[in-house]
């Protein structure tokens, strides 16, 4: 029998978690599914066990946050199903998924995909050696764990998040053996003509300085202008290499290093039910084109949080709320005017929320040399195909990421292209000497995660056959 919902919200992060609690206070019934353990997202990732803990302490009251919010979820009267990954979405809608082992179908009339963003991939050479992570992965085993490496770190990226985990880092007593910052230089001057919308946020941009306190106080070495870099090793990392802004390329002894470019949507289920999307020429990425409730181009199907756009955990928040007013507003539940009435200052709050983002835009831009990586380095990291193997195949024709996909494979892996589609576009744009927004994007086939065929033999189709 298959289990029937007015509403199912896939992803239990900030975005996730508010819609639901304001889809069951509009008096619908709801079911929330996510991959993770327990509620919070990987912003606030384990926020039920850590945030009263010492760990909680030293990742800030940003992190701790979330705990307010993940307790009202818990009480919000939705039906939240953890570890469960969704594999399949058809219209009516009909959401599959797999817990434990075991398949299912859920009937529901609408959808709010609240599913985050992800670390832009960024291939370099050496990237796949063990002692390679991205600084994501190494915050996540610090939220969770407590896991601070036992050897001084390198840290090679851009953009907020760096920032943030090396002062965390620090905290919780872990070493920098260096700071490769691959922002390229005029970051401010690029960022000039956002100048008021600084002061107007300027809570925001003064912990960033504070955390550049904590690592300047640290006595981290800083290597500004990084354009190239190399992991070596011999089964695992052993040396890192990098060019900084003086031209100069330097070697030095690394047991770990950890690289951040940005985060970019995640859009694979939006790209696999096909909804319209438009290219961020600022952040090189698509992002799915949503109304003023996160209502996507296919009626019934929502999206909240960074899946609609980078912008943070707060105001992945009050995406989730529009999204509950969107929904009620549809079923009947709100009047329009009723629903205007409550969106108005969420919509204001919003804005209020999203005003520094064209300047951290700006000021940190990916850098050009990730999409262009050396022929010998691995881009597909699931078919193990390097960028040399996607430009020999981007000489037959002038083919696209689908056709590339069926010459070789690339994307096709586990991970479905999460890791090498960007990639891939942006070295058939440069082969083809046409726009990287006209070469486009993978085409999304289910399954969107692996699944096995004793998981998709449990699934019970009886209503089907009926």
């Amino acid at each position: 029998m298959k289990r029937e919902f007015d509403v199912v919200v896939i992803g239990a992060g900030p975005a996730g978690m508010s819609a639901a609690i304001g889809l069951r206070g509009q008096g619908l019934s709801v079911l929330v599914v996510d991959e993770q353990a327990a509620p919070g997202g990987q912003i606030w990732r384990a926020v039920e066990a850590v945030a009263g803990t010492p760990t909680g302490k030293l990742l800030g009251d940003e992190y701790r946050a979330g705990l307010d919010l993940a307790a009202r979820f818990r009480a919000s009267g939705a039906v939240y199903q953890p570890q469960t990954q969704v594999w399949q979405i058809e219209p009516g809608w009909h959401v599959y998924m797999t817990r434990d082992g075991q398949a299912e179908a859920v009937r529901a009339n609408q959808i709010v995909l609240a599913l985050g963003a992800q670390e832009r991939p960024a291939p370099f050479p050496g990237w796949t050696l063990p002692g390679v992570l991205t600084v994501g992965a190494a915050q996540i085993l610090l939220k969770t764990s407590r896991q601070v490496p036992s050897e001084p770190v390198w840290v090679a990226g851009s953009g907020p998040l760096p920032l943030l985990y090396m002062a965390q880092l620090l905290r919780a007593g872990g070493k920098i053996a260096g700071w490769l910052d691959t922002s390229p230089p005029g970051g401010w001057r690029r960022a000039l003509p956002w100048a008021g919308a600084a002061l107007a946020g300027w809570g925001d941009v003064s912990k960033g300085m504070a955390w550049l306190r904590e690592i300047k106080a640290a006595g981290v070495k800083r290597v500004r202008g990084v354009t190239a870099l190399r992991a070596l090793g011999d089964g695992r990392l052993q040396e890192v290499e990098y060019t900084g802004g003086d031209g100069k390329t330097v070697r030095a002894p690394a047991s770990v290093l950890l690289s951040h470019e940005g985060v970019v949507p995640s859009i694979h289920m939006t790209r696999a039910l096909e909804c319209d999307h438009s290219w961020n020429v600022q952040q090189a990425c698509l992002t799915p084109n949503v109304d003023e409730w996160g209502q996507t181009s296919k009626s019934g199907v929502y999206v909240a949080g960074d899946g609609a756009g980078i912008g943070g955990a707060q105001a992945a928040c009050v995406r989730g709320e529009l999204a509950a007013i969107g929904i009620a507003q549809q079923t009947g539940r709100l009047t329009p005017q009723a629903a205007l009435g409550l969106a108005a200052p969420l919509h204001e709050k919003l804005a209020g929320l999203l005003r520094l983002r064209p300047m951290l835009d700006a000021l940190y831009p990916p850098r050009a040399s990730i999409f262009s990586p050396p022929d010998d380095t691995i881009v597909c990291r699931c078919e193990e195909l390097t960028a040399g193997d996607i430009r020999k195949a981007a000489a037959i024709g002038q083919p696209g990421p689908n056709q590339i996909k069926s010459y070789t494979r690339a994307g096709m892996g586990p991970c479905q292209g999460r890791q090498c589609g960007y990639t891939i576009a942006h070295i058939l744009a440069a082969e083809q000497n046409r726009p990287v927004a006209e070469v486009g994007f993978y085409r999304i086939r289910p399954p969107l995660k692996p699944l096995t065929l004793g998981e998709l033999a449990s699934l019970d189709i009886e209503e089907e056959k009926a």
